[in-house]
């Protein structure tokens, strides 16, 4: 859709359709304000799409975000969107091999099983009862902290109250994360199993001085007010299908192939400078929402951008004709795979990988972790394919910052592919390559980004797919009453970067959407 021509002053102008923007969009139309959105690319969604990777294959993949649990239920009941989550029955099975022989740990099918799974690989239940405990304190973190997300900014104090623990409120925004993972937990394995959470996207040792390993941590087990990570019903692109429709639905207007390139305010009115294939044009605005990073905003308005940021993730889509045996024979495949299979992620191959990957090295051992959509949600596949028995996987490499990739992105990111699915077939009762479909050109099913492959399709600034460490989720100096504010009275940024940004939220966009209607009323 092409934006309407003349000079028209929008109530909103939102640059960027991604989810974020969407939701945005929806709200402020849905309170009866007028709204563009200029998306750069030829469609909506940013990096919470559902998208056919492999040529020939009817197989829609969450081809960058993949699963859900930040995004309230409160902005699905608002907007009206028609979109749902399936839980998954597991939670996790992390592979093993101790004392010569192929073991492992599921966590998931009902607590007399989890605690049966500490127990043989411990070999005792005192880990099992560390690990409700623990989770029993981030529960209580999680029921305090994830209604504030869509409310004005608390302070350190509201927050500190909302939590209601102090035992968890130092364990886990004052101290290190690592001295609580060592001081409840003796195992190595399950050491690891907890410190995960911590380092998705976020390059990180358990005793970062500078706690992004927690608020990475704490972001992982607020989602819902329980922690849980869900799979989207039709792929994540289903959500912002939905979201798309409900901005239009409302009368917003969405413009793709409109590349926002400058920002012109005054504080009290705006205009957009964008470029299509046909030229360049301008969009008035009240108010300017940038759905991008803040390096973004700043080049689009002319500030001072802030310090780079860098990504630190191997992103791995797969389609295999079947799910692969695994060594250890007490598991099922089909379980193994349907919650977070973790690879190599052992506490101490964490802290190890960090340390090479520190030193401008890829980790010989790179830690990684897998789910299979298909198994909870078989409607990504076309009917031919599930009948078939074919099945989807997403791998997730930790520790590999964009610095690693800058000698060469092509040869490194292979590298570290081989080296990251040789870990993965140290666990498998045949090689991961035996099992991988192949496209209509003959190639194996299987796609691989690095940071850097997406700065280049995505925007994403360094890779980094929080747009920049993640913040604490409450008012610091600067941060404005809801986190989105920028030095610009009517321009906001309702990115991930925004406070309490990142991960398939929607929060970003509900409170920029509210900070607008809010200055309406004033």
């Amino acid at each position: 859709m092409t934006a309407p021509e003349g000079t028209r002053t929008y109530d909103a102008v939102i640059v960027g359709g991604g989810h974020n923007g969407l939701v945005a969009a929806a709200y402020l139309a849905r309170a009866g304000r007028s709204v563009l959105v200029l998306e750069r690319l030829d469609h909506t969604g940013g990096a919470a799409v559902s998208t056919r990777p492999f040529p020939g294959v009817d197989a829609r993949l969450s081809r960058y975000s993949y699963l859900v649990s930040l995004l309230p239920r409160k902005i699905v009941r608002d907007l009206g969107l028609d979109f749902r989550t399936i839980t998954r029955t597991v939670s996790s099975y992390t592979p093993v091999e101790r004392d010569g022989r192929p073991t492992g740990l599921l966590v998931g099918g009902g607590e007399r099983r989890t605690r049966e799974a500490f127990a043989r690989l411990t070999g005792s239940e005192s880990e099992y009862r560390a690990w409700r405990r623990f989770h029993d304190m981030t529960g209580r973190v999680a029921r305090g902290v994830f209604p504030t997300l869509t409310e004005p900014l608390p302070t350190r104090e509201e927050l500190r109250r909302a939590v209601g623990d102090e035992e968890a409120w130092r364990t886990l925004f004052e101290e290190p994360l690592g001295v609580a993972v060592e001081q409840r937990f003796a195992d190595d394995l399950v050491r690891g199993v907890v410190l995960t959470d911590a380092l998705i996207g976020t390059f990180a040792d358990a005793h970062d001085p500078s706690l992004k390993q927690n608020r990475c941590f704490l972001y992982h087990v607020i989602g819902g007010g329980t922690g849980a990570w869900d799979v989207p019903v039709g792929g994540m692109g289903a959500l912002t299908d939905a979201l798309a429709d409900a901005a239009r639905a409302a009368g917003a207007v969405i413009a793709t192939g409109h590349e926002a390139v400058r920002v012109d305010t005054d504080g009290r009115t705006a205009e957009v400078v964008h470029r299509t294939a046909d030229g360049e044009g301008v969009a008035a605005a009240r108010h300017v929402l940038v759905n991008a990073s803040p390096r973004e905003l700043a080049r689009l308005t002319g500030d001072t951008p802030p310090p780079p940021a860098e990504g630190a993730q191997l992103k791995v889509n797969m389609l295999l004709e079947r799910l692969p045996r695994l060594r250890d024979t007490s598991v099922d495949p089909r379980e193994a795979f349907a919650g977070t299979f973790h690879v190599a992620e052992g506490y101490g191959q964490l802290a190890a990988a960090h340390a090479q990957a520190a030193a401008g090295e890829p980790p010989a051992v790179p830690p990684s972790e897998i789910y299979c959509h298909s198994l909870t949600d078989p409607t990504i596949l076309g009917p031919d394919l599930a009948a078939r028995g074919y099945q989807t996987l997403t791998l997730f490499g930790l520790h590999t910052p964009a610095r690693l990739f800058e000698r060469d992105n092509d040869a490194v990111r292979e590298e570290l592919l081989k080296s990251t699915l040789a870990q993965l077939d140290a666990h498998l009762a045949e090689p991961l390559a035996d099992c991988l479909a192949t496209d209509a050109d003959g190639r194996p099913c299987l796609e691989a980004r690095s940071p850097l492959d997406l700065e280049r399709d995505l925007g994403l600034p360094g890779g980094n797919i929080f747009h920049r460490e993640l913040s604490w989720p409450h008012a610091q100096d600067g941060t404005g009453r809801w986190g989105v504010e920028t030095r610009h009275a009517n321009v906001l940024l309702c990115g991930a970067g925004a406070v309490r940004g990142g991960g398939v939220s929607g929060v970003p966009g509900h409170n920029a959407a509210m900070a607008v209607l809010e200055a309406g009323e004033a």
